[in-house]
């Protein structure tokens, strides 16, 4: 499992998966011909379906449902939230942050049923506050009716004014004899033998997965089946074929058996994925996505080759450039094994940092006509970080503006001058070597 903070309190426990078998592998599309792009995360992850809000505190959430006692459904809310979006203080050794949610979930011709929790984050290095990557879960269980509900999540940070909300209808359905539960994207899963027993799972509130990385696990329910009984599985690329199908086989005469299939997400398409159980009327679905990374939403091979030009190992991006698509997986997950700084944790904590300083420089130099990680300011920014000291001095006409960033560990002046007088600014040729100088100074002691 990734290195979380986990707002809940369950236990986990891995199951069996079942087996795949490939579908018509002579059409399967190869990750550079996905049609997917660079979007807006929060844009990508609401047409999925997911409850996601935008800065200024971003966060991305699901509901999944189960089988509850009698004719009850259990609803799970899981939310994913990023460290640096909440306002840390140090306390004694540690690094703490509060959030609060609340949330809705309102039927029509029924009351609301609203709860608010408030959570507290707490990590040993200032490091881990800076954190873009998924870094805390939230989770809350809820009884509820069958039904169709309005869900509203706000999540405010508790140090700071920072609150972001998000809404979403989502359907709780009827779970009788012989039905099953739609595919629950999760990280860890326990199964259960009764309706009454409680739902112990760890939710993938985005419902993604690092290409080449980790795997995808999907657990399901079935519910009263009278006697052996197979239901269909299959996954499904953006195009709509058919890149996998298997059968899950339930044993019958059990108030609730248990199912997961886990996906290695090199084998498939980039991209959203949809995983289909049942057929017909009882079909339940649920979309799932295979990214390079989750500081963007990124599913293209080629747009990711473009987005690594400042990460350094260039020898290792060009020959992915240079493979064939039938190599590509081997050589990103060769390449995302050489890059890891600590091959211990699931993630790849130098790649996060290098994928979310690229958002951030995106929100932070807005002011040049093109992209903010395409500026000199971004480049540096990726490459080194924010500077320790930034000091700008503009004395009156656009031509002349001038900035300077200082970075005292490196012990570094850089100078970015508008000389075209069109708001592009570029280091002065100087400081352009200096900080090439300095860049490999680091990238050697890194390495």
């Amino acid at each position: 499992m990734r290195r979380l903070v986990l707002s809940a309190a369950l236990g986990a426990a891995a199951l069996g998966c079942g087996s795949w078998s490939r579908v018509g592998s002579g059409d399967q599309p190869t990750p550079t011909e996905s049609l997917t792009h660079v979007l807006n995360s929060t844009q990508y992850y609401q047409r999925l379906g997911r409850l996601a809000a935008a800065e200024p505190l971003p966060f991305v959430g699901t509901v999944a449902f189960a089988a509850g006692p009698a004719d009850s459904v259990v609803g799970i809310l899981g939310l994913s939230l990023e460290n640096r979006a909440l306002a840390f203080q140090r306390e004694g050794n540690v690094f703490v942050a509060r959030y609060r949610v609340s949330l809705s979930f309102r039927r029509e011709g029924a009351p609301s049923l609203d709860v608010a929790r408030e959570e507290v984050v707490r990590v040993p290095t200032f490091k881990e506050t800076l954190r873009s990557d998924e870094s805390i879960l939230f989770q809350q269980v809820l009884r509820l009716l069958p039904g169709t509900y309005h869900v509203s999540v706000t999540v405010r940070d508790v140090g700071s004014t920072s609150e972001s909300r998000a809404e979403a209808d989502y359907t709780a359905p009827s779970f009788g004899p012989g039905s099953v539960s739609a595919p629950i994207l999760a990280y860890q899963a326990t199964g259960r033998g009764s309706r009454s027993d409680p739902l112990n799972i760890v939710l993938n509130p985005r419902g993604s997965v690092g290409y080449g990385s980790d795997t995808l696990l999907a657990y399901m329910e079935g519910y009263g089946f009278a006697h052996p009984t197979t239901v269909p599985f299959k996954v499904m690329d953006e195009r709509q074929h058919v890149i996998y199908q298997d059968e899950l086989r339930f044993r019958g005469d059990r108030q609730v058996e248990s199912q997961v299939i886990r996906l290695s997400p090199d084998s498939v398409s980039l991209g959203e994925l949809k995983l289909v159980v049942g057929q017909g009327s009882s079909e339940r679905s649920v979309s799932a996505l295979v990214s390079f990374t989750q500081a963007w939403v990124v599913t293209n091979f080629d747009e990711m080759l473009d987005l690594l030009r400042y990460f350094g190992h260039d020898s290792q991006v060009s020959a992915m450039r240079k493979a064939p698509a039938s190599e590509r997986a081997r050589l990103w997950r060769e390449f995302y094994a050489a890059t890891d700084p600590n091959p211990v944790t699931p993630e790849n904590e130098a790649l996060n940092q290098y994928f979310g300083r690229i958002a951030q420089a995106n929100q932070r130099f807005t002011d040049e006509g093109v992209p903010g990680w395409r500026t000199d300011r971004g480049e540096v920014f990726i490459t080194l970080g924010p500077p320790d000291e930034a000091v700008e001095n503009s004395p009156g006409t656009t031509a002349d503006r001038v900035v300077r960033w200082s970075y005292i560990t490196y012990r570094l002046d850089l100078f970015f001058r508008d000389e075209s007088g069109f708001g592009r600014l570029r280091l002065v040729p100087n400081s352009r070597a200096d900080f090439e100088r300095t860049l490999s100074r680091v990238r050697r002691q890194e390495g």
